[in-house]
């Protein structure tokens, strides 16, 4: 089977989860981050320039950096910094707690396609039992000083059993602060949402009521509603039609087939990037991502396993 990223030479889109470190406890974290867990085998410094170095060689037009909470990492401006010099347009997805006016400043100098922040509530009590640790007037504070200086806002909405009650003032917020782009859909069952599944998983009748608050919403102007997919099985249903011109880059170099299967295609601290694009789209191709693949869309408990990660090889060992 051919696919339309068969004909691109390199990523049109590097999403990078540059550490598994995070200041925040989230209960809904899809990627199981939280203070302290960054993991052992993360990229080093060098390691981490060296592959913006080969983002930048392969000529990739654009790169999200995410985590955990990106702005722990100490060489994320160096990074940040070679990425833009190269002329690669970046997004950076933050929870806002460590936006201060610094590091505002130095992202403000960048070619940054967005900022995204989280905001997962429009009350401190909602936020904190959400994501502990954490500041609602910090995260505020972080999306006021982004549109002060000129980069585009986007604000993200996890929706739970905590917090959903609270999504049409979320949205409201959103407006007033200048975001361009709200960003939402059904929760995701990976990492430690996972765990907290009775504890966060909305019931049906409040999916009912938020899908209509979002299709209400969608139909005013001024700020996009993104939330289609919906849910995560949808997504993935498209990808095996035509996969995503992405590869999803975990802290310690591996390459990620898909966020919501365990499969690992590439070691980028053992491959180039041009070699990880070739295991990539074959990955694509193989009977065993499909079936993986069926199976997770079938079973929404499989989700679960997305983080138990384990190399996948077109080559039989």
């Amino acid at each position: 089977m051919s696919h339309r990223i068969d004909a691109l030479k390199a990523p049109l889109l590097v999403a990078w989860q540059l550490t598994r470190d995070c200041d925040l406890a989230c209960l809904h974290c899809c990627t199981d981050s939280a203070p302290g867990k960054r993991l052992p085998d993360e990229l080093s410094a060098d390691e981490a320039l060296r592959l913006a170095a080969e983002i930048v060689a392969n000529q990739v037009p654009y790169v999200m950096l995410c985590g955990g909470e990106p702005l722990l990492v100490p060489h994320f401006f160096a990074v940040a910094e070679a990425l833009g010099a190269g002329g690669v347009a970046l997004k950076v997805e933050t929870n806002g707690q460590r936006l201060d006016a610094a590091s505002v400043a130095r992202l403000a100098a960048l070619p940054i396609r967005s900022v995204q922040v989280s905001v997962d509530a429009d009350t401190q009590a909602v936020y904190q039992r959400q994501r502990p640790g954490g500041s609602l007037e910090q995260a505020h504070a972080a999306c006021r000083a982004i549109r002060s200086a000129g980069m585009p806002l986007e604000i993200t909405f996890a929706p739970t059993r905590i917090n959903i009650h609270e999504a049409a003032a979320v949205i409201e917020r959103a407006r007033e602060l200048g975001a361009f782009r709200f960003n939402t859909g059904q929760l995701m069952r990976i990492g430690t949402a996972a765990r907290h599944w009775s504890r966060v998983e909305p019931d049906a009748a409040e999916y009912q009521t938020f899908r209509a608050l979002l299709a209400r919403e969608a139909a005013r102007p001024g700020m996009e509603i993104c939330h289609e997919p919906f849910h995560l099985g949808t997504a993935l249903t498209a990808s095996l039609r035509e996969p995503p011109a992405t590869l999803l880059v975990l802290p310690n170099g591996w390459v990620k087939v898909t966020a919501a299967l365990p499969h690992i295609c590439a070691d980028l601290r053992r491959s180039s990037l041009r070699a990880a694009w070739d295991e990539y789209r074959g990955a694509w191709r193989a009977e065993e991502i499909a079936t993986a693949a069926h199976a997770t869309i079938d079973d929404e408990s499989r989700q679960a396993q997305a983080n138990s990660w384990r190399m996948f090889s077109l080559v039989p060992t």
